[in-house]
């Protein structure tokens, strides 16, 4: 309670100082703004007025300079006052001293005033008022956190029932990191969360938006999780292939190698669930193959050969290397393929003559294929692989 009050008090006062700040820059925007149209129109309205006012004053000064030379020609000797006399009537008669300009109408002179809406601040006031509020029971809430190789599976529930929700936002970040960040949203109720370091914590946390509202809800109480399973990796080197950083994503390049790309270790156990996703696709052929086995094998281009269990990107399934009646839907851009075993239990004799037998379900775009591989021996953990026949294919296993 007191962190995520805490936590609360740091965001509404952060929120409210990001607040004050933009608005104090929009109002001294809004200000430069009608100071310049003040400006702009001062200067066009007074234009005309200033010159009109220069010819005015020209004309004035002209005239006071031909009084005072008509008053000195007076009092001039009569002997010269004749030919002065005449200079300047012809001097007079050049300068037009009855022209004004054109002086603009009044009803086209403005007089500027500052229009201002009184009710604005009342409006803001309202809306700030109202803005922001405080809630103590968001209507999510994570439920489950299930370790994955390399990730945590994340479920959450919805706690209000009047709530009605329209997506989900889940957000994680490591315990020694400051911020979280968004790692889904959308409308599933649960998500795997990969990129997760083995042995270390993480917290998640999910928040909810009703139907109809752009607002998030309040987030739910953050949930510690860690992973304690090795990561799945594919093994590096193999031409033919190229490996994203973190060694779980896998492309066939253009390569003309054909081979089983296989994975780094034997990470699979009986009772996880492994997933392929298929992030692209390349031409599909026959021997493509996505699945488990009991060992590395070099020497095959394809994982349908014995002690593996396999589907080809055309659905078919094969154990063992013999294709079954079942088939699953052709694999495709954005298809998930997952394989869960688990160890059946035959009775006190299950283990005579060291077979082991597995119950497989294979799951792919809603359909699923559940059957019985025997094995001649037991096995703690199992290999995965793949193998495609032309470039273009992407898959990640998780």
């Amino acid at each position: 309670i007191r962190e995520s009050a805490a936590l609360t008090r740091d965001v509404l006062e952060q929120h409210f100082n990001d607040l004050k700040g933009t608005l104090r820059k929009l109002l001294d925007e809004r200000l430069v703004l009608l100071l310049q149209e003040v400006d702009a129109i001062e200067q066009e309205s007074i234009k005309p007025l200033d010159e009109c006012q220069k010819l005015i004053e020209h004309g004035v000064s002209t005239a006071d300079d031909l009084l005072q030379e008509g008053e000195s020609v007076i009092h001039e000797v009569i002997g010269e006052q004749n030919e002065k006399l005449c200079n300047f009537t012809k001097k007079a008669l050049h300068i037009q001293l009855d022209s004004l300009p054109e002086v603009p109408a009044l009803v086209d002179v403005p007089c500027l005033s500052a229009q201002l809406d009184d009710c604005l601040l009342t409006i803001v006031k309202n809306q700030i008022f109202n803005h922001g509020t405080v809630a103590s029971r968001p209507p999510v809430q994570v439920e489950e956190l299930t370790e994955k190789p390399g990730g945590i599976l994340v479920r959450w529930c919805k706690v209000d029932d009047d709530f009605i929700p329209q997506d989900y936002r889940l957000q994680y970040r490591k315990s020694t990191a400051n911020h979280f960040e968004d790692v889904y949203v959308g409308s599933e109720m649960e998500f795997i969360v990969l990129h997760i370091d083995p042995n270390v914590d993480y917290q998640f946390r999910v928040c909810a938006r009703g139907d109809g509202r752009q607002e998030w809800s309040p987030w739910s109480i953050p949930q510690t999780g860690r992973s304690t399973l090795v990561p799945h990796e594919w093994t590096a080197g193999l031409e033919g292939y190229s490996l994203s950083s973190r060694k779980n994503i896998a492309l066939r390049n253009d390569s003309q190698s054909c081979g089983v790309l296989y994975s780094k270790a034997p990470t699979y156990f009986c009772g996880q669930t492994l997933t392929f996703r298929i992030e692209t696709v390349g031409q599909p052929d026959k021997r493509d193959s996505i699945g488990v086995c009991v060992e590395q094998q070099n020497g095959y281009d394809s994982l349908q050969r014995d002690k593996a269990v396999c589907i080809s990107t055309n659905g078919a399934v094969f154990v063992n290397g013999k294709e079954m009646t079942n088939q699953l839907p052709a694999v495709t851009c954005g298809s998930t393929v997952t394989f869960d075993m688990e160890v059946v239990h035959l009775g006190p004799n299950n283990n005579e003559g060291g077979n082991t037998k597995l119950r497989v379900t294979i799951s792919s775009n809603n359909r699923e294929v559940v059957f019985d591989w025997v094995l001649d021996h037991s096995c703690g953990s199992l290999y995965f692989g793949c193998s495609f026949s032309y470039p273009g294919w992407k898959v990640l296993v998780f």
